[in-house]
């Protein structure tokens, strides 16, 4: 009995897990204001919640700003890109100037990973990234990071103009 409990409890585990393989994204239950479609990011959490409807989000894992570097408002999409070149931010470079000025989309090197969403009104994104160990930490320049499988999960559920609300 115990073990067809455990199963029936990891099969439904896995039925609310999203579509692709290997995407960390789970279905939970969640009493919000926002709109369906919106993107909504706790900082303190360090959780990204897709808002499905009034009682439920998919909740993915992400890397969020450091010590200083966190902010809180809402934004929009303003660009969806597929393995995109990054030049780093002047605060970037100045603290660490050996970077280059550019760095070629699909390089391992490539802090965005496999895709990156810009958002209005500023220099983040939310993207992927090559260092998956950096994803639940407080480690970006205030870009919201997630496992590549994730951050290809939701890019293909959400579109330009996608209102996002970060929260601290």
């Amino acid at each position: 009995m115990r073990i067809a409990l455990a199963l029936a409890a990891t099969i439904g585990a896995g039925m609310l897990m999203t579509g692709t393989a290997q995407a960390r994204a789970e279905i939970v239950s969640i009493h919000n204001q926002y709109s369906p479609g919106t993107i909504v990011v706790r900082t303190s959490e360090r959780r990204l919640y897709l808002i499905l409807d009034a009682d439920h989000a998919m909740r993915y894992p992400v890397g969020v700003g450091k010590d200083g570097k966190r902010w809180a408002g809402t934004t929009t999409i303003e660009g969806k890109y597929r393995y995109p070149a990054w030049s780093p931010p002047a605060e970037v470079k100045h603290d660490i100037p050996s970077l280059p000025d550019v760095i070629a989309g699909g390089s391992p090197h490539n802090p965005m990973g496999v895709a990156a969403m810009t958002l209005a009104g500023g220099q983040y994104a939310i993207h992927g990234t090559n260092k998956p160990s950096s994803v639940g930490h407080f480690v970006s320049y205030g870009c919201i990071r997630m496992y590549n499988a994730d951050i290809t999960d939701l890019y293909s559920r959400v579109s330009v103009g996608t209102p996002v609300v970060v929260t601290r």
